[in-house]
């Protein structure tokens, strides 16, 4: 049987490969969402834009809100971002 990317001659793209590497429920902060270069070893980037990139998006309603876990932690939604990759690539 032909799926629809090898009948297209497409290999899966990266923001699909992206979303079925993302646990299904949970939370993500910032640096999982936006990388880290500098960690040991490297936290690779789900959505490769600079940190004042993605909280203005925020901001702005662009990207999804995020929610308070404490007084100094910050975190997304697993859901939400799944949601976001999809709007943004057209993936499924």
């Amino acid at each position: 049987m032909v799926n629809a990317e090898q009948k297209n001659n497409k290999p899966e793209s990266k923001i699909t490969a992206q979303i079925h590497q993302l646990p299904e429920t949970g939370y993500l902060r910032i640096f999982q969402i936006i990388g880290n270069p500098k960690a040991n070893p490297p936290v690779p980037a789900i959505i490769p834009v600079s940190r004042s990139t993605w909280l203005a998006w925020v901001k702005s309603g662009k990207a999804p809100a995020a929610v308070k876990l404490s007084e100094r932690t910050t975190a997304w939604r697993v859901e939400s971002i799944r949601a976001f990759l999809v709007e943004l690539g057209g993936a499924a």
